[in-house]
């Protein structure tokens, strides 16, 4: 069975860091494109960022600069190390994977709290 399981969230202040991971398993890692996406109280959910079977990164542009989406095909496991975090940031982060056009798997979640 597909899993997908999010570490890494927590409470921190503005200004701070954070290094979230998402480890797949039931999946073929290297064959699926993986996102991270975010959804905060009373809005949608957003994607963040997302990186394609070939490496290549994308990130919207309210995190350009300050988040960096990558990947380690040899441990499954996504990443998404954000930078400078404003309260704004703050969310529930799910990861997802990506076969041909269709997000189809989604992890749990991990709540980060940006204080200011």
């Amino acid at each position: 069975q597909v899993q997908l399981v999010e570490s890494g969230g927590g409470l921190v202040q503005a200004g701070g860091s954070l290094r979230l991971s998402c480890a797949a398993s039931g999946i073929i890692f290297s064959a699926n494109g993986m996102g991270w996406f975010r959804q905060a109280p009373g809005k949608q959910r957003e994607l963040v960022a997302h990186i394609t079977s070939s490496g290549s990164a994308y990130h919207t542009d309210s995190v350009k600069g300050r988040f960096t989406i990558s990947r380690d095909n040899a441990k499954n496991t996504v990443y998404l190390q954000m930078n400078s975090l404003k309260p704004e940031d703050t969310a529930v982060y799910t990861c997802a994977s990506r076969e041909y056009f269709l997000w189809n798997n989604w992890g749990q979640g991990t709540q980060v709290t940006v204080s200011s």
